[in-house]
């Protein structure tokens, strides 16, 4: 007949046995060790001054009184050490490290999960959808040795691999392969739709594609404008990034070119002259500040193009306008009195 349980090693109480209360109570101090069992630490030295019935963990290379007992369970109990040997499988609190260690048949190990995690919540419920969860100040990702990389996969070229920005939940700007195979670093419009500020083909060309940019003139073949009057424009041969024409000019002819955004701005202007005399044309900004111009010729000889390029600082909202000194006749239209103006910022 065995002495003892086959799993735990309790002592059974033999028939015809002497003293059985000695079994017995071998068996309730060894249910007290590994009955949830907590240790206060896992180390290869004994503590100066345990406390009775404390339990540790001995590691890899005891020494002193746990020496010859690695990956056992030490109690201090009635003055001296007792030890348990676990199997492989059993759990333990470890109370200085706050983490659970699992025993795998020689020592401790500290547990990890077996297999793969179907959701991971940190301070954060995870669920189907997102099943990574984190709620925090900062999270970091460092590197292990040298390098470090952030992977993000998708299955097909239509399928989306990218970055969203929320507030409150509500995307304002996403970075990625949204939709294609092309980098896009995209924003909100602000009614639902989105608007790529900048993208990448995979041939490496830069598109900027919202960049606010116009080619405009006033659909007026021949004008002899009046000292000081204002002329707009009536006709863009593209506009983007959202330029567009504005109220008419006060006291002049065509419209306003309004700029859509705050930024420094590459102007081309160009004048015509149809007929001799002097002339003079400028850029002003809201009918009064001038900021670029061709500065006195003579309109001689008829035909010749004259041409001004400069950077100037826009205000969102502000208006374009050309103004006129002189009493040549111009020629208005595509390719000749006309303003170019491009977002350099």
């Amino acid at each position: 007949m065995q002495d003892q349980t086959a799993r735990l090693g309790l002592p059974y109480i033999l028939p015809s046995q002497a003293q059985k209360h000695v079994s017995h109570n071998e068996g309730l101090d060894a249910l007290d060790m590994m009955v949830q069992l907590v240790l206060a630490d896992i180390a290869d030295a004994p503590p100066p001054a345990p406390a009775d019935g404390t339990c540790y963990g001995v590691a890899a290379a005891p020494a002193g009184a746990w020496s010859g007992m690695a990956g056992r369970v030490a109690q201090w109990r009635d003055g001296g050490w007792h030890f348990l040997q676990p199997k492989a499988g059993w759990l333990a609190w470890c109370a200085l490290r706050q983490r659970l260690h699992v025993h795998d048949g020689t020592g401790w190990q500290p547990f990890t999960q077996i297999g793969d995690l179907p959701t991971l919540g940190i301070n954060s419920a995870a669920d189907e959808t997102n099943r990574l969860a984190l709620s925090a100040p900062a999270s970091l990702f460092s590197h292990q040795g040298n390098d470090h990389r952030l992977k993000i996969n998708k299955a097909g070229p239509d399928d989306t691999a990218s970055l969203i920005f929320q507030r409150n939940w509500n995307g304002l700007a996403e970075m990625g392969l949204a939709g294609n195979d092309d980098f896009a670093i995209k924003v909100a419009d602000g009614s639902g739709g989105w608007r790529t500020a900048l993208g990448i083909d995979p041939s490496g060309h830069v598109a900027t594609p919202n960049r606010p940019a116009a080619r405009a003139w006033l659909s007026n073949p021949s004008l002899s404008p009046a000292v000081g009057s204002l002329t707009g424009f009536t006709e863009t041969g593209f506009a983007t990034g959202g330029f567009t024409l504005g109220a008419p000019v006060p006291g002049g002819n065509g419209n306003r070119l309004v700029a859509p955004a705050s930024a420094l701005y590459l102007m081309c202007l160009s004048a015509v002259p149809v007929t001799q005399g002097p002339l003079q044309v400028e850029v002003v900004l809201n009918g009064a500040t001038p900021v670029l111009g061709t500065g006195l010729h003579s309109g001689a000889p008829i035909g010749r193009k004259i041409c001004a390029c400069g950077i100037v600082s826009i205000t969102r909202d502000e208006w374009i306008a050309l103004q006129h000194q002189g009493s040549a006749a111009l020629e208005f239209g595509f390719n000749g009195t006309e303003l170019s103006i491009v977002a350099l910022t």
